[in-house]
């Protein structure tokens, strides 16, 4: 390692450590107030440990974190009191809260009754090794988020931070890139390109001016992965850009970091702050011969941009619209110059590669896809929130062993991988092993992360419509077959759903899918059709159900359900589908028992819910009843 780089980081990591350690005896409360902690409450849990400390005047250092990842039982906390292993509190509202100052941080009693699970102290931090899921997670990306204060550089700095920074100054640049590629990590961001052959090209390349971008556009449905890393661990990622522009000659960075993303892009801004403040942004990092510095750019929320060129014409001023490749960025970029964008996960792993080295890497995950998967769970999942498996792991373990299985234990129909771009696959692809190649094999793709689970109460022809929907609009309208072929498909689409579709339908669809795929330019036309395609080809039996039948078998589409009252199960007594119903549909006849205006009826669910279980008598059924006068009849 360079002398004087190695000097200057060992002060600044001491500094760190000195710095610390006047918290490090005490007890500790760690409340993680990441935006999916902060929707369910976290900053006024936050607030009442503050005040109920302060005001029994107790020795205990209360700070911030970022995303645990268990978003499910948000809001988290985590109490480190000596004597005592790290224990980890989930759900807690205000009177948990005071319960825990007064019972366990004034007291010694854990109040066990809350806690989620017993962690292992590791130095000065806790870990999630020994959380239940720990054994199925292999977490490298996700290792310090939820455990260290974001906002505090210290606590990076003494976890290692920035030495695998300080290591790359003291190699060549060639060799920078030469252990991303031996490394084989693959770019985290969608089709999983060689990011060493990227930093490669543009290495090559002869010009007196680089960039680096970081692409945190992220905007899949059901995807939170990149938010929650830059609000829970951004020096992280600024410590992979960073090693990026030295690899390729970059004295620029840049942060490209979607609006909507309010609480990232404060974080991301404090800790470039910081990072400026230590020395280690700036014309000399770490007192070496190397200059760079980094921006953040906002914006503003189009999908397409997710895409590099169209990226890069956004931040030049021009609509976001993709451009032909080549040449591409890597090459002739950002202002025409040789332009590295690399996704928030890939970025997030170059730090570690360095630290630990190429073998150490590429012992995780399989050969051609090594390392670890970082997957937001949504949708019918028990335990919602993120996950980090090896590559290899199975869809039923990340499933069903990390995500604790399907809600209210339905039986599991299919799971939407990769995104609105991805594909849905059914249960027969359950022990599919998660990794680029074999996820593209059944149609499907890794994507960003994003994964929805769905259950027999999930409507595929629905399911599909929803996610073209969504690339239908955010479609920049550049390639005829995206903008009029997509258009076409959601209107078929939304007729089926309405019981009008034709028996021609499923294969003008087929026929279109491909086209669409052929005839697109960037990977938002090539891949919307996905969703589509995959649920005809392993749920074709639905389409047809809808098409030729007029029904809805998993009574979702609401032209073709209805709700109507069994009358042998409604109590005259009873009036709370009465009560919930908001448009008056639902009445009481003279004989005391109760019906449903179909005209009125806007199927918002709420009699089916509310119906008492003694009784259960609202149904939904499909196809619709027929209307005459008021009631319904079958």
């Amino acid at each position: 390692m360079n002398a004087t780089v190695e000097k200057n980081y060992e002060i600044l990591k001491n500094d760190a450590l000195q710095e610390i350690s006047k918290w490090q005896e005490k007890a500790r409360v760690l409340v993680g107030t990441a935006t999916c902690g902060r929707a369910a409450g976290a900053l006024e849990v936050l607030d009442i440990f503050r005040k109920e400390v302060e005001n029994r005047q107790l020795d205990v250092e209360v700070m911030e974190v970022g995303c645990m990842g268990h978003c499910y039982a948000e809001p988290m906390v985590i109490i480190y009191k000596p004597g005592f292993p790290p224990l980890c509190y989930g759900s807690v509202d205000e009177g948990i809260a005071k319960r825990l100052v007064s019972d366990y941080l004034e007291n010694d009693d854990p109040c066990f009754d809350f806690a989620m699970a017993a962690l292992e102290p590791n130095d000065m931090f806790p870990t999630f090794e020994d959380f239940p899921r720990g054994v199925y997670e292999q977490k490298i990306v996700l290792a310090d988020c939820g455990l260290i204060n974001p906002e505090d550089i210290n606590q990076y700095l003494a976890r290692d931070g920035y030495s695998a920074l300080a290591k790359a100054l003291s190699m060549k640049p060639a060799e920078v890139v030469a252990e991303i590629k031996d490394a084989k990590l693959r770019g985290r961001g969608g089709a999983g390109f060689p990011t060493g052959v990227k930093w490669e090209i543009c290495h090559q390349a002869v010009s007196p001016e680089k960039y680096v971008i970081c692409n945190a556009d992220e905007g899949d449905p059901g995807a939170f992965m990149d938010r929650a890393l830059l609000e829970s661990n951004p020096h992280q990622v600024i410590e992979g850009l960073m090693i990026a522009g030295f690899a390729v000659g970059a004295s620029k960075g840049y942060f490209y970091v979607r609006a909507e993303y309010p609480l990232a892009i404060t974080r991301l801004r404090t800790a470039l702050e910081q990072a400026r403040e230590k020395g280690i942004l700036g014309s000399s990092v770490l007192g070496s011969d190397f200059g760079f510095d980094i921006e953040i750019f906002q914006g503003s929320g189009a999908f397409v941009c997710g895409e590099e060129t169209a990226l890069i014409a956004s931040m030049e001023g021009k609509p976001g619209i993709p451009n032909h490749r080549p040449p591409f960025p890597a090459v002739s970029g950002l202002r025409g110059k040789p332009t590295v964008i690399n996704n928030v996960k890939t970025l997030s792993y170059v730090p570690h590669i360095i630290r630990k080295g190429v073998d150490w890497f590429k012992s995780v995950g399989t050969p051609d896809s090594p390392g670890t998967a970082v997957f937001a769970l949504a949708g019918k999942v028990v335990s919602t929130g993120l996950a980090e498996v090896p590559m290899g792991t199975t869809l039923r373990t990340l499933i069903y062993d990390v995500g604790n299985g399907i809600k209210d234990d339905k039986p599991f129909k299919a799971v939407q991988i990769g995104g609105p771009s991805g594909g849905c696959l059914p249960e027969s692809s359950l022990d599919l092993p998660i990794d680029f190649d074999s996820l593209q094999q059944a149609g499907a793709m890794m994507g960003s992360g994003g994964l929805v689970v769905l259950s027999e109460d999930d409507c595929m022809v629905e399911i599909a419509r929803y996610f073209l929907e969504f690339t239908q609009k955010e479609s920049c309208g550049k390639c005829t077959f995206c903008r009029l072929g997509t258009k076409q498909m959601l209107e078929i689409l939304t007729d089926i759903t309405k019981g009008q579709g034709k028996p021609e339908d499923i294969d003008l669809l087929l026929e279109l899918g491909e086209d669409i795929k052929a005839g697109s330019l960037c990977s938002l036309g090539k891949t919307a059709p996905n969703p589509v395609l995959t649920t005809i080809r392993f749920f074709r039996h639905e389409y047809e159900a809808h098409i030729q039948e007029k029904r809805c078998p998993s009574l979702m589409c609401k032209d073709l359900i209805s709700y109507i009252i069994d009358p042998a199960k409604c109590s005259k007594l009873c009036d709370a589908c009465v009560g919930s119903c908001p448009v008056e549909a639902v009445y009481t006849k003279p004989d005391m028992l109760k019906d449903i205006h179909q005209d009125k009826c806007v199927k918002c669910d709420n009699c089916l819910v509310t119906c008492l279980p003694l009784y259960q008598a609202v149904v939904k059924v499909s196809p619709p009843v027929a209307v005459e006068g008021g009631g319904n009849h079958e």
